[in-house]
């Protein structure tokens, strides 16, 4: 039987909700509570667009011109976001991860970075999809099988759904005091800037508010965290106006979804960074500001050139056979 385009399927089932994990890169192709969409899925027998859903490593986001240095040596890893000259989101995207074990409820997949030029280490990635009461949780664990440490970074690139409509249409609440400015044309960093000192009106959403016609595709970091060290985006489903509200009490004008539902992603403190993309395509173009990407990183755009920048990149170096681990969540607010 041909299998396909997107890979073996792997659906899971907790409670209301229904996931589906599509092994060409470890991807969420789709997740619903109560089958309403919590992230912008796609077609089983379609090749999967862009990174929606996949599981990024050894690095997260750009490497800019795909050049860096480690251990003394130059690096050049292909140029895979051609148009910004850069390299993006790593080697594993492609690659068709293998179960190792599965259950209704959970599914663990794993794969190998072989050594390539560029990137000469054999790093064997291991992630698991687990659907509870709380959501669907992600852990990415990386083991460093080369006699020499190695550079890594992982991240997620779900594109979340609130509701109906669109991005302009829901409210973000994003609780990061500092952004990462970066070139307008290529997405080069620049420095870090406080979310309120440059244009507040843009990049501070530490306080709930519609989204409108922001655009973003920027890193926030310096993130507000609770107690046990957990911090979170949370989008959601703006209630009516006021005249909307009395003229048909209790209704949310948003197809029977009730103001305040949304969706939810929280991650632990091995992602001291997080990317928002308003996923900008241009009008007309499929997906256009249909999903809200929110990506936790374990470190910076372009970290494999932290020497290069006067904050901390957060680029990890696993010694061999060292292994390092993260976790994220989404969840439905209802």
């Amino acid at each position: 039987m041909r299998t396909v385009l997107s890979g073996t399927q792997h659906a899971l089932r907790a409670g209301d909700y229904e996931a589906v994990i599509a092994s060409v890169g470890a991807s969420l192709r789709s997740l619903t509570f109560g089958g309403r969409d919590l992230v912008v899925p796609y077609d089983a027998d379609q090749v999967r667009p862009s990174y929606r859903g996949a599981t990024l490593a050894p690095w997260p986001n750009r490497i800019v011109d795909g050049r860096y240095s480690f251990a003394g040596a130059e690096r050049q890893v292909p140029l895979t976001e051609p148009a910004r000259h850069h390299a993006l989101h790593g080697l594993a995207a492609w690659l068709d991860y293998q179960p190792i074990d599965k259950g209704p409820s959970h599914v663990t997949l794993a794969a190998t970075i072989e050594p390539q030029t560029g990137y000469p280490w054999r790093v064997l990635v291991a992630t698991t999809f687990s659907l509870g009461p709380d959501g669907l949780t992600q852990s990415v664990r990386a083991t460093n099988e080369s006699p020499d440490a190695a550079p890594w970074g992982t991240g997620p690139h779900p594109y979340l759904v609130a509701g109906p409509g669109s991005v302009d249409e829901w409210t973000l609440e994003l609780p990061a005091r500092d952004v990462l400015a970066v070139t307008p044309d290529r997405l080069i960093p620049v420095e870090l800037r406080a979310v309120d000192s440059d244009d507040p009106g843009r990049f501070d959403f530490r306080e709930a508010r519609r989204i409108g016609t922001v655009e973003l595709d920027h890193a926030y970091t310096a993130l507000t965290r609770d107690e046990a060290g957990f911090a979170a985006v949370r989008l959601t489903v703006p209630g009516p106006s006021p005249d909307a509200a009395s003229a048909s009490p209790g209704a949310s004008g948003r197809e029977g979804i009730a103001a305040g539902s949304g969706v939810e992603m929280v991650w632990d403190a091995a992602c001291p960074w997080v990317q928002i993309h308003t996923s900008d395509k241009g009008a007309g173009v499929p997906g256009h500001r249909a999903g809200l990407a929110v990506e936790p990183m374990t470190c910076a755009p372009d970290a494999f050139n932290a020497a290069s920048y006067d904050y901390d990149t957060g680029l990890l170096v696993l010694d061999p056979e060292a292994s390092a681990e993260a976790s994220w969540r989404i969840a439905a607010i209802s």
